[in-house]
Order: C-alpha cells, then sequence, then structure tokens
C-alpha cells in the first residue's frame, strides 16, 4: 500500500508523457508565482500606489482568473484543452508585460484581469482547471491521489525557489536600479515563463482532450453529480473567501508593515513556506492511503487554522514567523486530497466542468477579500484580517465534514469492501 510512495514511484515511469509535461508547465509557473507572492504588494507601493488601491489590484487579479474560469470551463471541452491552456499562456504573457512596463493604475488592472497575475504562490483558475481535469486521464485510479501529491509538492518546491528568487531585488538595485525599476526585470521573466508554457502546452498530444461522450451536448457538462459539485463549491467558495484575506502577496506585506522586513528577508521566509508545504503534500497522500481523503483533508486544517489566527497575536517577530511557518507546514495537505476527492466523486465526463465549477467559486470568492484587507491595513487594524480568516475557515472544515463525511471514493470504497 506504500508502493507509491517507493523510489520506484518518484522515477514516474507509470505517468504518461502528457503528464509529465503537466508537472513542467506547472513548477515553471508556481516558480514565478513564488516570487511575485512576494514582491507584487511592495512593488505596487513602490510604484506610488495606497494599500486601498493595491487591494483593489489583487482583488482584479483574482476577479480575472475567476472571469476566465468561468469561461472556459464551459468552453475547454469545445474549444480544446490544449488550445485553451496555450491561450492563457498567450494572455501570462501579456500580463507580466504590462505589470513590467507600466505605473499606470489603469493598464495594471487590465494586467490583473488578464487571470493571469498570481496575488498567491498557489494556483486557482484555468491552468488549474485543465490540468486537474487532464491529470487523472494520465494515470490509474490507485495513482491518482499520488499524483496530485505530486503535481503540488512539485510547485510547491518550485514556488519556493521563486520565494527565494525574490531576494534578486537586491541585486538588480547593486546594478543601479532604483525603486520600482528595481522589480521590473521579475516581471519580465514572468512573461518568459508564460512563453515557455505556451510552447510546452502546444506539444501534448491529442489525448488529452476530453473523451467523445455525451457531454459534448451539453452546456454545463455536469449530468449525475451536480448536487454533489454544487454542495463541493458551495463549502470551496467559503474556504477561499477566508482565504483571500490572507493571501502570501498581503501576508508578505503585513510583515513588511508590521516588522519592517525586507524583500530579501521574506524571500528567505517563504522559501521555507513553500518547502514545509511541499514535505506536507507528500505526507498528504501518505496519510489519505490511511484514514481517507476527507480525513485528511479536515483534520489537518483544522490546527493550521488556530496557528493562522495566533499569528498577529506574537509579540515578536520571530515568533509570528514561526507560528507562520507551523501553520503552512500542515495548511496545504487539504490541496492533493480536495483535488483528488472533487475528480474521484463525478464521472469521467464531468471533470473538466466539475474542476472549471469548483476553480470558479474559489476565485470569485477570493476576489473579493483582499480589497477589504488592503482597507484594514490602511487604517492599522493588521490583525482583523488573520481572526476573520480563520475564523471561517474553521466554519468551513466543520461544514465540509458534515456534509460528506458518507461519501467515498471509489478506491475506498474497494477497500472497504475487502477488509
Amino acid at each position: 500500500m506504500a508502493e507509491p510512495a517507493t523510489r520506484s514511484a518518484w522515477r514516474l515511469g507509470w505517468l504518461s508523457r502528457d503528464g509529465k509535461k503537466l508537472l513542467l508547465t506547472r513548477a515553471l509557473r508556481t516558480f514565478g508565482y513564488g516570487y511575485l507572492a512576494v514582491i507584487l504588494a511592495i512593488y505596487l507601493r513602490e510604484l506610488g500606489l495606497d494599500p486601498l488601491l493595491i487591494g483593489v489590484i489583487l482583488t482584479c487579479a483574482i476577479a480575472g482568473s475567476a472571469v476566465m474560469t468561468i469561461f472556459w470551463s464551459l468552453m475547454a471541452d469545445r474549444f480544446g484543452r490544449r488550445r485553451t491552456a496555450v491561450t492563457m499562456a498567450g494572455l501570462m504573457v501579456l500580463g507580466g508585460l504590462l505589470f513590467a512596463i507600466t505605473d499606470n493604475f489603469w493598464l495594471l488592472l487590465l494586467g490583473g484581469f488578464t487571470g493571469t497575475i498570481s496575488a498567491t504562490s498557489s494556483e486557482v483558475g484555468v491552468f488549474n482547471t485543465v490540468e486537474q481535469a487532464v491529470l487523472p486521464q494520465t494515470t490509474g485510479n490507485e495513482r491518482r491521489t499520488w499524483l496530485f501529491s505530486v503535481y503540488n509538492t512539485i510547485a510547491n518546491f518550485a514556488g519556493a525557489a521563486g520565494a527565494l528568487f525574490a531576494g534578486s531585488v537586491g541585486f538588480f538595485a547593486g546594478l543601479g536600479l532604483t525603486g520600482a525599476d528595481a522589480y521590473r526585470p521579475l516581471f519580465v521573466l514572468y512573461a518568459a515563463i508564460g512563453l515557455a508554457n505556451l510552447a510546452l502546452f502546444a506539444s501534448l498530444s491529442e489525448r488529452v482532450e476530453a473523451v467523445k461522450l455525451q457531454a459534448e451536448r451539453r452546456f454545463i457538462g455536469i449530468h449525475r453529480s451536480g448536487g454533489t459539485v454544487a454542495r463541493l463549491a458551495a463549502r470551496f467558495a467559503l474556504d477561499a473567501f477566508a482565504g483571500g484575506f490572507v493571501v502570501h502577496s498581503l501576508v508578505a506585506f503585513w510583515f513588511n508593515l508590521r516588522w519592517g522586513m525586507s524583500p530579501e528577508l521574506l524571500g528567505v521566509i517563504f522559501f521555507w513556506v513553500g518547502v514545509l508545504s511541499g514535505l506536507s503534500l507528500l505526507a498528504a497522500g501518505w496519510l489519505a492511503g490511511r484514514i481517507g481523503l476527507l480525513n485528511t483533508m479536515v483534520f489537518t486544517h483544522l490546527p493550521s487554522n488556530v496557528l493562522l489566527m495566533l499569528v498577529p497575536l506574537a509579540p515578536t517577530a520571530w515568533l509570528a514567523v514561526a507560528l507562520f511557518l507551523a501553520r503552512m507546514s500542515v495548511s496545504q495537505m487539504d490541496v492533493p486530497t480536495r483535488q483528488s476527492y472533487t475528480m474521484a466523486v463525478v464521472d469521467p465526463d464531468e471533470r473538466t466542468a466539475t474542476a472549471g465549477i469548483t476553480n470558479v467559486a474559489r476565485s470569485a470568492a477570493s476576489a473579493v477579500s483582499p480589497v477589504v484587507t488592503g482597507f484594514a491595513f490602511s487604517v492599522a487594524a493588521l490583525g482583523v484580517p488573520f481572526f476573520i480568516a480563520g475564523g471561517l475557515k474553521i466554519v468551513y472544515d466543520l461544514l465540509v465534514y458534515a456534509t460528506f463525511r458518507s461519501v467515498r471514493p471509489p478506491e475506498e470504497q474497494a477497500r472497504a469492501r475487502r477488509s
């Protein structure tokens, strides 16, 4: 039963060529998200924007992701999953270049609204929707949760490296670039990452497209699992709304405002955030095989939310960092288990639409929160977003457990029958 975690499993011989390419596209993107999460809000402040306008731009970035996800979750299987991903990679190039070359507020809003500028080191959007739907087709059911663990672990390690790379701002400043100009090369690199993603997506095989089932004749793409998807989406929306108060770019901004931490130091902190989160994702796959996907989602998430509410209460900077790192060492264990669980409890031809609907719910709900956090920071209510986020996330954990504790994915039903 521990076989997926063996050394041979890490060689990925069980994963198709398309699956390996998707792991690479994810790693490249999250490297960019990693440093963007550290510098984005600070860069916008260097451009002369106040905390409220910074919150508006971050909200627009998340809202853009939601709008794009709504559109493409309906159209991806008709337009083609591969062509959808290529199109979004092109918008990633555009968004990166707009942030690199302009300080105009409205053009920055436009860049954010491409849906490809990440306000956090994680990803909820069209890329995630398409890849989440395709990945189960690249391996068998018994490997599905492990694949999502690998997918998210690689992303976290890449994001950690990206966070460390945020320290390159100091290098560019040493070359003579000052203020916002020291940050602009990182957005040019972000555009280059989008271009690399475009090339990789274009090289995917036809096998990534949806199986030609009756879904082609349905507008939404959901049939048997409509009620399940609606309940999942509602609960995931609550979780994402809470998470929007403490996206990584705002937490980095909080450390900068509250404790005066530099981008270089924040890069180191968020590097360790990525490393600890990545290791916990591997543990999630192992733990889910023993106590189940839903139990892993809930019982690792609850303590992380208590730790989140303790962060602003810390009397010293080092204790605040320690509490945040402790929180991040368990808070992401629900990500691969949530993705695997969602894809497992719907039919294969419902997966793209299900991923789209649940990701739209998350993106739309989280779009509201950053502007509230920006307002709180502008009136010096620095701890309020942490308390709201932690409390709402605890409510989410209790709701999702109460609703789905009797709904088991196929592999857990099979194990129950064998035992």
